[in-house]
C-alpha cells in the first residue's frame, strides 16, 4: 500500500472514532464523574498544536506517564483536562511529558 493510502486511511479511521457517540475512550467528564477522592483534575495550556494530529501526540505522552487515568484535548481551545492521581503523578511531570513530546504544557493555576 502507497505510504498516501495509509495516511488517508489512519486519518479516515481517527475522523470515525471521533463521530462515534462514545468515543474510543471515556471523556474526561465521564472519567471524572468515576474519579475517587484521591485524584486530581488539573488543566495544562498547551503550546505548538497546529494540525490534526498534535492532539492524539500530547495525548498519547500525557497517559503514558504512570498514575494518569485519562486525558482530554481541547484543540480549539489548546488545553488538556487530565485526570490523575496525585500521589503517583504530579503537574510537572504530566507537563514535561508533553514538552518532550514537543507540545510544551503549563499547568493552570
Amino acid at each position: 500500500m502507497k505510504r498516501t493510502d495509509i495516511i488517508v486511511a489512519g486519518a479516515f479511521a481517527l475522523g470515525l472514532a471521533a463521530m462515534h457517540p462514545g468515543g474510543l475512550l471515556p471523556t474526561a467528564a465521564q472519567a471524572a464523574s468515576a474519579t475517587s477522592q484521591a485524584e486530581q483534575t488539573t488543566v495544562f495550556d498547551i503550546e505548538n498544536m497546529t494540525c490534526a494530529l498534535c492532539p492524539v501526540t500530547v495525548k498519547t505522552a500525557m497517559e503514558a506517564v504512570t498514575g494518569v487515568a485519562a486525558v482530554e484535548i481541547n484543540f480549539d481551545a489548546k488545553t488538556a483536562t487530565v485526570i490523575f492521581d496525585p500521589s503517583v503523578a504530579s503537574d510537572e511531570t504530566i507537563g514535561t511529558a508533553s514538552t518532550n513530546a514537543g507540545y510544551p504544557a503549563r499547568a493552570r493555576d
